[in-house]
């Protein structure tokens, strides 16, 4: 449940994931301290207010820039599709649901049946890329491989992010979250928004 406190947090954190890039758990305990609170769980806005507050924020301040950003980054995110097809890959976060500005990293999810045969295509286009872990479904350690990719269309140089998942997880993934709305989808559902985006311009 929001309160005026989360609310305050939600705010100011939204302007630091849209003004800085920041990621939104390192956003709302930044905000936190700078707010001069404690990043306690309890006092911590929950993702879907934080994404309420940068919509908002985008709505306010970069109704004139944003849209055209967050196309570029979905052509981009479309080329990165293309070329890994093989991998079922699937655009999460703020690209995905439609907050991206130019800042944004590309999340990209690959459903793979060997885990690292996405590192040896990566090698095989001549690649680089560095491995990172974090936690995934079901709470393993899953593989982040990043890598940095030219968008012609922003003139800078974005970080993509590609999770190597196992085949199985594909399963369920595409389930609609409290709000109706899919936290991932794949490149025929991301041309879908493209074209729905292109008629709205």
């Amino acid at each position: 449940m929001s309160t005026p406190l989360t609310a305050e947090i939600a705010a100011a954190a939204a302007r630091l994931v849209v003004e800085e890039g920041l990621e939104y758990g390192p956003a709302k305990r930044r905000a936190a301290r700078d707010l001069g609170r404690g990043a306690r769980q309890v006092d911590l806005p929950g993702n879907d207010e934080v994404e309420d507050a940068v919509r908002e924020y985008l709505d306010i301040f970069c109704a004139d820039t944003q849209p055209g950003e967050l196309r570029a980054l979905r052509e981009l995110a479309t080329v990165w599709m293309e070329r890994l097809a093989v991998f079922r890959p699937h655009l999460t976060g703020a690209v995905w649901r439609g907050t991206a500005t130019r800042l944004s990293a590309l999340h990209l999810e690959l459903y793979c049946d060997d885990g690292k045969s996405a590192e040896i295509a990566l090698l095989d286009r001549g690649v680089d890329f560095d491995i990172a872990s974090t936690r995934g479904p079901q709470g393993r350690d899953i593989d982040v491989l990043s890598l940095a990719s030219r968008c012609p269309a922003l003139g800078e140089t974005v970080t993509v992010f590609l999770s190597v998942l196992d085949h199985d997880d594909l399963r369920g993934a595409l389930k609609a979250d409290a709000r109706g709305l899919t936290q991932r989808g794949d490149l025929a559902a991301l041309r879908r928004l493209l074209d729905k985006q292109a008629e709205e311009d």
